[in-house]
């Protein structure tokens, strides 16, 4: 389990280099039975659980991101949240409690360690960004448009980890530019500055 928080560090601080909003909806999803290298869903564990919580609640807290754990499909991949979170983001609660075969180790354990914990059905994609361990498929939670993130760390012990972030989509037709140098560019041009 040492390794597993190793692990999850290691992929947090990589992640959390580049900026994310203060406030913002960070979603993990995650098959402990991927973790310990079986097929998903046929080994859970909340000992492995228990060990990523134990670095991501904690590291999320410190830079002020809200969590959303997501629980597998026998769950229609419902997700735990803080109450607060719940109410930041407009979210409705429905009744069901997550257990390791249904709803997976991953969200039982968080709804065990968070400080008021909840389940919603649905982030209605507002999620900023997200890791997915094991291939549990996050993406229905995420702002469009998503974009993958690069980690150095390919892996949580056996599970493959793939990391994502949202950015707002680029509109308009072949006059728009995408950055603020190229609007002060394009001013400076039309006022004759350039």
């Amino acid at each position: 389990m040492t390794n597993l928080k190793a692990q999850m560090k290691e992929a947090l601080e990589a992640y959390f280099e580049a900026p994310f909003p203060e406030g913002g909806l960070f979603v993990l999803g995650g098959s402990t039975s991927e973790v310990l290298g079986e097929r998903v869903g046929s080994r859970p564990s909340l000992e492995a659980a228990e060990a990523i919580l134990e670095v991501v609640l904690p590291f999320l807290r410190a830079r002020g991101v809200h969590l959303a754990v997501q629980g597998c499909e026998h769950l229609n991949r419902a997700l735990v949240v803080e109450r607060k979170t719940a109410q930041a983001y407009g979210l409705e609660e429905v009744t069901v409690f997550p257990h390791p075969k249904a709803g997976g180790a991953l969200a039982s354990a968080a709804f065990l360690k968070m400080e008021e914990p909840v389940m919603v059905e649905s982030l209605r994609a507002q999620a900023h960004g997200g890791m997915d361990i094991g291939g549990v498929l996050i993406g229905m939670h995420l702002r469009p448009v998503v974009v993958p993130v690069r980690l150095p760390i390919r892996k949580i012990g056996e599970a493959v980890l793939i990391a994502a972030r949202t950015r707002p989509r680029l509109i308009g037709g072949s006059r728009a530019v995408y950055s603020l140098e190229e609007m002060l560019k394009k001013v400076s041009e039309y006022r004759g500055e350039a």
